[in-house]
């Protein structure tokens, strides 16, 4: 199972990937937009914002919080380490109900190309 901190390193690298993104990447990250990862096997949620291809302002919140994001994920952290890592493919977790989105169609393609 995957820590807290192993959670949060994969935030801070995939704020690193879109950081550096480019192209299509780039473009899909580029949107304004409350971001929530509720981490179901630590009952933890990571709240930021996704502004012009970085997450701001994360926080760690103990379960899940009180206003859903815009974007809104729901994962185990060995499953988030995965997607970060690139070990495990988005749309695969998704259609199996390993990841839950909860986000306007468009957000959700747009994930699918930066995860």
């Amino acid at each position: 199972m995957a820590t807290i901190e192993e959670c949060r390193s994969a935030l801070d690298r995939l704020a690193e990937n879109l950081a550096g993104a480019s192209g299509d990447l780039r473009d899909a990250a580029a949107p304004d937009r409350s971001l929530s990862c509720h981490i179901t096997d630590l009952d933890v949620t990571f709240v930021g914002h996704l502004a012009g291809g970085h997450i701001q302002d994360v926080r760690t919140l103990p379960g899940t919080p009180e206003r859903r994001a815009e974007i809104a994920l729901t994962m185990s952290g060995d499953d988030l380490v995965a997607l970060v890592d690139g070990r495990l493919k988005f749309a695969k977790a998704w259609a199996a109900g390993r990841v839950r989105v909860q986000a306007s169609l468009r957000d959700v393609l747009r994930l699918r190309s930066l995860l």
